[in-house]
């Protein structure tokens, strides 16, 4: 039944080129199944990627079903890139039904009063305000569809907008705005059949730890020492799954960590 729900349907995931992102796409196309349909709209700022990427869905999927996939280089802090993204698809990719708001970011460990104020407008920029403005771009489309609207919108937060940690001040603050707007959207959709979702990973080994730390692999992976990570298919998984449910079902808040957290901030690491 999960495949029928997403046969025929138009995905948007921010933040495709590596991560979570590039693994929900993949995870929509292999739910979807033999035989059916779907369309990826595949953003991200590195368009060379994003066309690996669209290679590699279509070598896998597309000798058993048919796999539509656009990569669009896109900026989600740009707000003038944001709000030509959807005038800009090519018409069989402008009706929208899924809207997965995965890019995002975190810049150092900086603790008041040194926090880089570049670093502290790229966080914002990107994870509350370009998550935002994406929602303001598809969100027309879903609600001009009969009987109030509807389509899916699944915000990627974090266990930090629900457990802040010293040195993370910004990025904490960033995805509990996020948490917040959610909560406040799904009240103003309430009287729809648009659902709005949100999913918070705990720890997830992905790229993003190595933009944290500017670059430096090492530091990134001494932060998966002694422990062992989620990794982006577990999220994506959880993603699809919220997606391919009934219609009446919203799966509105998800907290997915690792065994060795006990929450947002609580970790066990084994001894070395």
């Amino acid at each position: 039944m999960a495949s029928a729900r997403i046969n025929g349907k138009t995905i948007v995931i921010t933040g495709a080129s590596s991560g979570i992102g590039r693994s929900t796409a993949f995870e929509f196309a292999r739910v979807a199944g033999p035989g059916s349909t779907v369309r990826l709209v595949l953003t991200a700022r590195r368009l060379d990627v994003l066309k690996t990427v669209a290679n590699e869905l279509q070598a896998e999927f597309g000798a058993r079903q048919t796999v539509h996939v656009l990569p669009v280089q896109l900026d989600v802090s740009d707000p003038d890139a944001v709000r030509a993204f959807v005038p800009a698809l090519p018409a069989e990719f402008r009706d929208i039904d899924v809207l997965v708001n995965n890019a995002g970011l975190a810049r150092g460990f900086a603790r008041a009063p040194a926090i880089a104020e570049a670093d502290m407008n790229t966080m914002f920029a990107t994870n509350v305000t370009g998550l935002i403005n994406m929602t303001q771009a598809v969100l027309p489309i879903f609600q001009a569809r009969p009987d109030g609207g509807h389509g899916d919108i699944i915000n990627i937060g974090s266990g930090a907008g629900r457990q802040p940690y010293a040195g993370g001040g910004i990025y904490c603050a960033t995805k509990a705005a996020l948490r917040s707007f959610s909560e406040s959207l799904r009240m103003e959709l309430v009287s729809t059949r648009i659902r709005v979702i949100e999913i918070d990973p705990g720890q997830v080994e992905t790229n993003f730890s190595v933009v944290r730390h500017y670059g430096d692999k090492a530091k990134a992976d001494a932060i998966y020492a002694n422990v062992e990570p989620l990794t982006p298919e577990d999220i994506a998984e959880v993603i699809v799954f919220t997606a391919s449910r009934r219609e009446n079902v919203v799966i509105a808040d998800a907290m997915i960590f690792p065994s060795h957290q006990a929450g947002g901030g609580v970790m066990y690491r084994k001894p070395a």
